[in-house]
């Protein structure tokens, strides 16, 4: 009898215990002490949560070199492609000669004249035949030198068209442009060869100042002509009108004389007939 009695109280007291969320039960000599238990969990949260926040507290406080140099390399990137899109959009309002129907299409053929006397095949006839038919061995060694300018400018942009392979402005389909056009446009040839050309020109060939003049609007307005007949950019012209430049500076250090052009093919002729 007094064990079945005493299983209610138990269960009752038991469900009394388990009743009570969140506390600590402590029997001590028979007596029960009831305390809440400490929020383990919670703490090693939080501190867990602090320790994590201090290094990302640190990196953004001080951002470290890595960061600096990725923000410099972003800037560069926007001013260049900022800076690009500005040559665009500069190189196609300029184009007012693209086609018959542009705005001063009417003035093409001009244009286009403009833009022949820049290509290369007028100067390397010109220089054979000077080569060929000069009288004196000073117009001999200004024509061979002049020969070699126009070889030397071709092999140079070529190597750098190869290598940066910007393509010419888009634009509508022209009808009167030759096959023999190039597929890259940076730098601009017809620029490179008509800064060259009119910086030796100016230095062999020209002296009267009326004649400087015009072969300095000459060598302006060929460039001016492949903006506005919208087959190259400006940047093309303008990076153009500075390697020709160059083209010139290294002709002029490597100037070649006839007595020195023949010793020298005199010395390959030999080396090569005693190889064989």
């Amino acid at each position: 009898m007094q064990q079945r009695m005493s299983s209610p109280i138990s269960r009752r007291n038991g469900s009394r215990s388990g009743s009570v969320s969140g506390t600590c039960v402590n029997s001590v000599n028979g007596k029960f002490d009831f305390g809440v238990a400490p929020p383990r969990r919670s703490l090693d949260y939080s501190t867990r949560r602090r320790a994590s926040s201090i290094p990302s507290a640190l990196a953004i406080g001080a951002p470290t070199q890595d960061n600096a140099k990725r923000l410099n390399l972003s800037f560069l990137t926007i001013a260049f492609r900022f800076l690009l899109a500005i040559d665009l959009w500069l190189s196609k309002r300029l184009s007012v000669c693209s086609c018959e129907d542009a705005l001063l299409g009417s003035i093409r053929p001009l244009v286009k004249l403009l833009e022949v006397s820049g290509h290369a095949a007028p100067w390397l006839v010109s220089a054979l035949y000077g080569l060929v038919y000069s009288d004196s061995t000073t117009e001999l060694e200004t024509m061979l030198n002049l020969l070699m300018a126009l070889l030397l400018d071709m092999a140079l942009v070529r190597i750098v068209k190869a290598i940066v392979r910007r393509r010419p402005p888009t634009l509508p389909p022209r009808s009167d442009v030759p096959c023999t056009v190039d597929r890259y446009s940076f730098p601009s040839a017809h620029a490179t060869r008509a800064t060259m050309c009119a910086c030796f020109t100016l230095k062999h060939l020209v002296s009267g100042a009326p004649l400087r003049a015009l072969v300095l609007a000459w060598a302006g307005l060929v460039g001016l002509s492949r903006v506005l007949l919208g087959q190259s950019n400006v940047t093309d012209v303008l990076f153009g009108l500075g390697m020709g430049y160059c083209h010139y500076s290294l002709v002029e250090r490597l100037w070649l004389r006839p007595d020195r052009l023949q010793d020298t093919l005199v010395t390959f002729l030999q080396e090569a007939l005693a190889t064989v």
